[in-house]
């Protein structure tokens, strides 16, 4: 069974403006530089996860059946960065939602459009799964990363409150 969110394979691979950064799927041969790039982002936020929620999360960006996607950013063969996405249904369109749960960037990397053609990849990605848009989170103390998002994308003035279990 697969998901109603599929990505025809012409949206799956990007090439950035400038032609140094290549955005593309997640492979079974990336495993341990994806761990290492999750696990920069989750130090980033003072977050630490299982072994088996990695092993989770792997398994659900692998799954054809899962609306959640993986991809990593390539520049001179080497890979810098990753974003992961999670398609939903909303209550207020018809169109699937895409929300952007996860973007990294190595910090030698940063300022170098890495973060930018990953963002415009999501775009892409969920205008071919014919999503209106991608919508993200970030720290209010993020504040280098949010120079970057106040560029490409509108700040919603939303802010998120949780109450956990």
């Amino acid at each position: 069974m697969t998901h109603p969110y599929n990505v025809p394979a012409e949206a799956t691979s990007l090439l950035s403006d400038d032609g140094r950064v290549r955005v593309r799927p997640l492979r079974p041969a990336d495993r341990a530089v994806w761990t290492q790039l999750w696990r920069g982002y989750l130090d980033f936020y003072k977050t630490q996860l299982s072994d088996a929620q990695y092993a989770l999360t792997w398994q659900r960006i692998h799954d054809a059946a899962e609306p959640q996607f993986g991809y990593v950013a390539e520049v001179a063969g080497g890979i810098e960065g990753l974003v992961h996405i999670i398609f939903h249904r909303s209550g207020w369109s018809d169109a699937p939602s895409c929300y952007l749960q996860d973007l990294y960037v190595n910090p030698d990397a940063r300022g170098t459009q890495v973060g930018k053609a990953m963002i415009d990849h999501a775009f892409r990605v969920a205008k071919a799964a014919g999503s209106a848009g991608v919508y993200w989170l970030t720290h209010e103390t993020n504040t280098y990363a949010m120079r970057l998002y106040d560029r490409v994308a509108t700040k919603t003035g939303f802010l998120q409150y949780r109450k956990n279990n």
